[in-house]
């Protein structure tokens, strides 16, 4: 019968406990908390998302619910088997690994400033404790149970502020008052009058995470760029080498059709045999050319499936389109000047602006560092108050007892070695993190002469690429008129049509090269925005 007392007695309180955390709770769910935070962290994002950063959109992590402009596209391709540009660049984006660790980076980098805020947000904790006594020999056995309710709070004088509220809350809904209000409440606040007092100082923290979660923001904005010129680079030059490998197959094809020519020409002894030997001998090294850079062209494709999170396996097509949407376009130069450009890219650069922005976090590092010379004086006060030993009645709450204890600590500032070591540490910082931003801001300056002279030279090499390519057409086409007249011989008729390979890949490959050098200046100029599709604009 004792036990079966003792386990009745131990199964209530076993429900008591349970019933007592199932309420503080709040009775949340782990997918409650989750979508408290994601709340939390958007909020941050949204407020603190300015719009020199770029255009908000596709910057949430793939477990959250999507913004109405944020790309969302499964992975799957085209019926049709042609992958379109645009198609491309919102695969990547919706889908690309680094793309995505970057969204949650800004994600966890927002999560750290809640946590910075939270240590200025009153502090709520609650403890239950409870036992089972019983007192063998003795007709004696109870359920206790205690209870603790503590606040805490931060202000940005520095002054902490600590309250508990402690009661055995059981005997008191049960009357037994003499043992319930034992210890009621007490409260403690401590305030520095010198060192810590300066609520510059004590915000740094909070401080460096607002700033920190405005870096992170324009560093994903930066990413963003570079992404999106990343994919757009890789699908032009992927699409220059599937044009090279139609011109090496048209190569192909035209050299067997002059084999044929030159057989029937050598049959009637027009031309020496000879001839006709160099003629196959070249149509077999068109083979192996066509051979190698279809091998080329798949190596190239499959890893840009990589770059969209394809697996290599994924079949697919570029479309050709492109290269003549980008022929039709012609040659579009910036209107502004070198110097002009770079005094934009001061002003536009995300990196730029983090890495002058982490010479003022420097400084006031400084100022932290040497407020840890001043010595710490700090007033504190607590009082407690408790319950009085009388009778079990109501007058309990009128008979409480309180104490107030007020003193001063202070300590001297005598062996300061650390805090000097660290005060000299932040000066030699700032000094870094200004070199830092002045070599910064050289290497925009020289990534800026440098982009302008690929792209002028890319435009140039373009125009006479162009028009190389007309000449060998008319060249090969007047020489295959000689030699049906017999008044070339096929030699020359190898060399045009080799000339007019080569200006085929040649022109591609400039024009290729001058859109990647034009997405390359923009983008580095700081002046190219990512539009909520994934595509670029200026």
């Amino acid at each position: 019968m004792i036990v079966d007392s003792i386990s009745k007695k131990l199964l209530c309180l076993i429900m008591l406990l349970t019933a007592c955390a199932w309420s503080l709770s709040g009775c949340k769910t782990p997918h409650d908390y989750k979508a408290e935070a994601d709340k939390e962290v958007y909020n941050i994002i949204d407020k603190k998302w300015k719009e020199p950063y770029g255009i908000k959109a596709n910057y949430k992590i793939s477990d959250v619910p999507a913004s109405p402009n944020d790309i969302q596209i499964e992975k799957t391709l085209p019926t049709s088997g042609v992958l379109t540009l645009p198609q491309a660049v919102a695969l990547a984006t919706a889908h690309n690994r680094q793309y995505l660790t970057e969204r949650e980076i800004l994600y966890i980098k927002a999560l750290d400033l809640i946590l910075a805020r939270e240590e200025f947000e009153p502090e709520l904790r609650g403890r239950v404790s409870a036992g089972y006594k019983r007192a063998r020999g003795l007709d004696y056995e109870r359920l206790e149970t205690k209870t603790t309710f503590r606040l805490d709070r931060l202000l940005a004088s520095g002054a902490r502020i600590s309250t508990n509220v402690t009661a055995a809350w059981l005997d008191i809904l049960t009357g037994n008052f003499r043992s319930g209000l034992t210890s009621l409440l007490s409260a403690a606040i401590t305030q520095p009058l010198l060192r810590g007092s300066n609520s510059r100082i004590v915000l740094e923290n909070l401080t460096q995470a607002e700033r920190d979660t405005v870096y992170q923001i324009r560093s994903f904005n930066r990413f963003r760029k570079t992404f999106v010129v990343l994919v757009i680079t890789g699908y032009y030059q992927t699409l220059g080498l599937a044009d090279t490998v139609k011109n090496a197959k048209e190569n192909c094809r035209t050299l067997d059709l002059l084999y044929e020519r030159v057989e029937k020409l050598a049959a009637v002894g027009r031309v020496p045999k000879e001839e006709l030997e160099r003629v196959r001998q070249e149509a077999l090294q068109a083979r192996n050319r066509y051979i190698q850079a279809e091998k080329g062209y798949k190596q190239m494709l499959d890893e840009f499936k990589i770059t969209l999170s394809l697996p290599p396996s994924a079949e697919f097509q570029l479309d050709q389109a492109e290269l003549k949407l980008l022929a039709r376009a012609g040659l579009k130069k910036p209107d502004f000047s070198e110097n002009e450009v770079i005094e934009t890219a001061m002003i536009q650069r995300l990196d730029l602006a983090n890495s002058s922005d982490a010479v003022a976090d420097a400084e006031r590092k400084v100022l932290v560092a040497a407020d840890r010379f001043r010595a710490q004086l700090d007033l504190a006060a607590a009082t407690n108050f408790t319950g009085d030993e009388i009778d079990t009645d109501f007058t309990v709450l009128r008979t409480l007892k309180g104490t107030i204890d007020v003193g001063l600590l202070l300590d001297l500032p005598l062996d300061r070695t650390i805090e000097q070591n660290a005060y000299r540490k932040a000066l030699i910082t700032v000094s870094q993190r200004q070199r830092d931003y002045e070599e910064a801001a050289d290497m925009v300056a020289l990534q800026l002469r440098q982009a302008h002279r690929e792209l002028t030279e890319a435009a140039e090499r373009h125009r006479i690429q162009s028009e190389s390519l007309e000449l060998a057409e008319k060249r090969l086409e007047n020489t295959h008129l000689l030699l049906q007249y017999g008044r070339a011989s096929s030699r020359r008729v190898l060399n045009a049509q080799q000339a007019l390979f080569n200006a085929q890949n040649a022109a591609t490959e400039a024009m290729v090269d001058y859109t990647v050098a034009t997405l390359n200046f923009y983008r580095d100029a700081g002046v190219l925005q990512v539009r909520p599709d994934g595509m670029w604009q200026y």
